[in-house]
């Protein structure tokens, strides 16, 4: 009596060991890759509002014809419109050129309007600079001297 010897189908647990073992190399750096994709999505997020919040700013200090010159203005941003990054502002308004060295009511200025934006990402702050001019006629208020 003899016996057949069947070849058998399938895997032996050393192919099986090393499968799983480039398996789970390859999830690894799938992983590692899908983490560095949303640290950085979450980077660009967050730089993209606060450049949206210094247009903000700025279009409300162009369109403001009472902007003190000279004089540093900041504040915070409300929360909701940040989406809960903590977010302020820091501007300055000043005369950048004017026509003539002894203005009078009527003339035009161009002055200089600087944004910067300040944000806390990671524990460290970061900032954004924004900087515009405007032409204005100016007004007899302006040449009166501060007391």
């Amino acid at each position: 009596m003899s016996r057949q010897v069947s070849a058998k189908r399938g895997f032996t647990l050393l192919e099986m060991i090393v499968a799983t073992t480039i398996m789970g190399i390859a999830v690894a750096g799938l992983m590692s890759g899908i983490s560095n994709s949303t640290r950085n999505a979450a980077r660009l997020r967050d730089y993209d509002r606060v450049v949206q919040l210094a247009r903000l700013r700025m279009n409300g200090l162009l369109t403001d014809p009472r902007v003190p010159r000279n004089m540093v203005q900041e504040g915070l941003f409300d929360p909701a419109l940040t989406g809960g990054l903590e977010c302020g502002w820091r501007a300055q308004a000043g005369v950048f050129e004017q026509a003539s060295p002894t203005p009078a009511a009527g003339d035009y200025v161009l002055d200089r309007i600087q944004v910067e934006i300040w944000w806390m990402s990671g524990g460290q702050r970061h900032t954004f600079p924004l900087e515009s001019y405007r032409r204005r006629t100016l007004r007899p208020e302006d040449l009166e001297k501060p007391r």
